[in-house]
């Protein structure tokens, strides 16, 4: 089925692509784009970085309305959103993240470095460019960036009143309102305003088989408010506010096979879940919430003189996030675990030889389905300032500081599933009486951890950067990073283990401080002006932190109440050009990384933790190709193909892992696309209408995936990888010069995959689904 669906997909874009024209170039030049990856504005031909961008037109036609969407479109980089919606992981490079872990990329949004992972999911609307830049770029871009970096870019305020709305329905049943307003505030010459929101509500697109509902329904809404004053030519404010609300559902986990559930030994060593497995359906009989509340203000100050400008960045970002539903093992009540295994085979004969030693609402405990709630809150408040030269000069630098100041709260547990549905927990346990199995109340509190932490993150930077010669630039960037934090017990006494007794005590602190200094080293020649050639030698640093305090006393291999810091040194060389006078433009790159703590991920059912392990040493070696062309006018075609090759070099606490792949790393990715317009009838000027078609076709390979309990499962964690995965997207509509109808459709071919693998379960992907938009400028 897979090969028919590719042999498929591929038929349809060589359509696309052939139909038109015979394979010509044509005397169309590609669009000229400017980043601002280097902290500068510069043409897109010129950075000396893999990068790829994406343009107000790009976005529009390509319809990116989440990261997920360009993620999709950017070679060697993929993204995973599981459990809630906080948890999206991207992997660019191999370079992973893991629950609780921060980014491998740094990820600003109108400049501001969003200080927390859970904050990449939202809803991008009125956005006017995005750029992925790949490889270590600690130098420039500072902790996290161990992978790459992500700017997106919003638009503008605009010099003359204008709007824009777009109305959506998409096959969930759902409905999209997007609405923007830009223009000069009335009665003042150095003030404009743009406000945009956005509303999105589906009933969803996975089927709960117990229910009989869809497990997905989700709703958002999001507005975002910007003003820009501008009293001369030398100084620029410009302040932003924005929220988000999300509602949806979580933790739909999926059981692949019963795990020795059926047989009497039940606690035998469960043989592993089949990842390509999609024909188990998903049958919680709690669906849950997961609901996501972001608060986001800064200003942003440019004050230019004759030596250079001057740079203020003030920000604030306050996120709380509540998920529920069922818990291991994510079965109906009369199906669980715990029920079937633990009642009958354990608890029991543990009773009777040790009468007593378990209350009567222990057992009843025991002997019940359990369900879950986490709860999050993040607030901090950060404060960059810079001094950029004039890039005209031949000597050019950067020279600045960063502070991010941050409050986390975090509380997770389980709790009895007494069949009433599950209660949302924040800081303190469900119990009437300060102790676990409270069974006076619906749905008592089985486990119960929380932390809260303060920490304090800084850093220096400065870059550097000289025209030796017309030809030649050599830049050295170096950033030093210090991230201090401070993790306080939370937990109650009366929910403390009593195997975790003397690992966790209410109230104790810990405190570790994490640092790195990040050089970068740049060479570029450009033998002709539209050729750059280049090599880089780079590190990234990626902060440490605590997983819940107390889980290294459950004895777990590779799990500690710390996971290490990671450092990731980076060699890249490559080359692009532009060729036929600007129709084809085309890149090449090659690198190795060196990364040492790479992440895995450990859940642990008896604490219902989310916890990481590190791995001592590890490598990526690869190579990417763009290739972007125009062969007739409003005819273009894109190409990217990237090979990524992992191992694990070394590790001493599961040693039986070296050699393996790293996990959640894929072999290749590869990405074709084609964009046709072709006008209709003889209509010229604001009366044209044109056809527009677009299709979209991602290749993901192999991907690996990691461990469950190491000390239980001592497995090849690429020993059962997820088979490669073919996503074909296909938009067509009518534009004309203010307004567009597009039908459009995502994964068109139904490719049925799981998005992740967590020993013991998985995570269905999206299905097929489909849509119409409308959108109307106004003027």
């Amino acid at each position: 089925m897979g090969n028919r669906k590719g042999f498929c997909a591929s038929i349809l874009i060589a359509t696309l692509v052939m139909a038109p024209c015979s394979v010509v170039l044509a005397q169309t030049t590609l669009e000229e784009v400017t980043v601002t990856a280097r902290k500068r504005t510069e043409s897109f031909r010129d950075i000396p970085a893999a990068i790829s961008v994406f343009t107000a037109e790009g976005i529009e036609e390509a319809g990116i309305s989440t990261p997920h969407d360009f993620v999709a479109l950017t070679p060697n980089m993929t993204i995973v959103q599981t459990q809630n919606p906080g948890n999206s992981f991207i992997t660019i490079r191999g370079v992973s993240q893991a629950r609780n872990s921060d980014m491998p990329v740094a990820v600003l949004i109108d400049g501001v470095l969003l200080s927390n992972p859970a904050q990449l999911n939202q809803e991008l609307f009125d956005i006017q460019q995005i750029e992925v830049l790949k490889g270590a770029q600690g130098a420039l871009y500072g902790r996290n960036a161990i992978g790459g970096a992500i700017t997106i870019n919003t638009r503008q305020p605009t010099d003359e009143l204008e709007g824009r709305i777009k109305l959506g329905v998409d096959s969930g049943v759902g409905y999209t309102f997007q609405g923007t307003a830009s223009g000069p505030v009335p009665g003042s010459e150095t003030l404009k305003f743009r406000g945009s929101v956005s509303y999105k509500d589906t009933d969803g697109y996975l089927e709960n088989a117990f229910l009989n509902d869809e497990a997905d329904p989700f709703e958002d809404l999001s507005a975002r408010a910007k003003l820009l004053w501008r009293p001369n030519e030398r100084f620029v404010a410009d302040a932003r506010l924005s929220a988000s609300q999300i509602d949806t559902t979580a933790l739909y986990f999926v059981i692949n096979n019963d795990f020795g559930l059926s047989a009497i030994n039940g606690l035998t060593v469960p043989t592993p879940n089949d990842t390509n497995d999609t024909s188990v359906p998903i049958r919680v009989n709690n669906p849950g919430v997961g609901r996501k509340d972001m608060v986001n203000a800064s200003v942003k100050l440019d004050y230019t003189t004759g030596r250079g400008t001057l740079t203020s960045i003030t920000a604030y970002d306050d996120l709380e996030e509540l998920l529920t539903g069922d818990a291991f093992d994510f079965r109906p009540l009369g199906e669980s675990f715990n029920e079937n295994v633990l009642g009958p085979f354990v608890i029991n004969p543990v009773e009777a030889m040790f009468p007593g030693t378990f209350t009567p609402d222990q057992l009843r405990g025991f002997n019940t389905d359990w369900n879950q709630s986490q709860w999050l809150t993040v607030e901090s408040v950060s404060q960059e300032i810079r001094f950029t030269s004039p890039a005209a000069q031949r000597l050019r630098w950067i020279t600045g500081a960063y502070v991010v100041k941050t409050k986390r709260f975090i509380s997770t547990g389980n709790l009895a599933d007494t069949g009433t549905g599950v209660h949302g927990v924040f800081r303190q346990p469900r119990s009437s009486t300060g102790s676990p199995f409270d069974f006076s109340i619906e749905n008592p509190q089985v486990t119960f951890l929380s932390d809260s932490q303060d920490n304090l993150a800084w850093a220096v930077f400065g870059d550097l950067g000289y025209d030796v010669s017309q030809s030649v630039e050599a830049s050295l960037s170096l950033r030093y990073d210090e991230d201090t934090r401070e993790q306080t017990t939370e937990t109650p006494p009366g929910f403390i283990p009593a195997a975790l007794t003397g690992f966790l005590v209410t109230g104790q602190k810990r405190e570790e401080s994490w640092d790195a200094l990040q050089p970068k080293l740049t060479l570029r020649w450009k033998p002709q002006d539209d050729i750059t050639l280049y090599s880089t030698v780079s590190r990234g640093f990626r902060s440490g932190g605590f997983n819940q305090s107390g889980v290294a006393g459950a004895g777990v291999a590779g799990v500690f109440d710390t996971f290490d810091e990671q450092i990731a040194d980076s060699v890249e060389i490559g080359a692009k050009g532009q060729f036929f006078d600007r129709r084809l433009s085309a890149s090449l790159s090659a690198y190795t990384t060196d990364l040492s703590g790479a992440y895995y991920f450990i859940f642990l059912v008896g604490s219902s933790t989310q916890n990481l392990g590190s791995l001592d040493e590890v490598r990526y070696e690869g190579v990417e190709l763009e290739v972007s062309a125009n062969l007739r006018e409003g005819f273009d075609v894109n190409v990217g193909v990237a090979l990524t090759d992992s191992e694990i070099k070394s590790d001493a606490e599961i040693p039986h892992v070296v050699g393996q792949k790293v996990p959640l790393s894929s072999d290749y990715t590869v990405n074709l696309g084609g964009t046709f317009r072709k006008p209709l009838g003889a209509g010229t000027g604001s009366g044209q209408v044109s056809l527009v078609a677009r299709a979209d076709y991602q290749i993901i390979g192999k991907t690996y995936w990691g461990p469950g309990d190491p000390a239980i499962t001592p497995l090849p964690w690429d020993e059962f990888p997820r088979k490669r995965v073919d996503l074909l997207d296909l938009r067509v509509g009518l534009e004309g010069s203010s307004w567009s109808l597009t039908a459009w459709s995502k994964n068109l071919l139904d490719e049925e995959y799981n998005a992740e693998f967590t020993h013991p379960f998985v995570w269905k992907a999206l299905p097929m689904r489909w849509g119409v938009d409308f959108t109307k400028s106004f003027k």
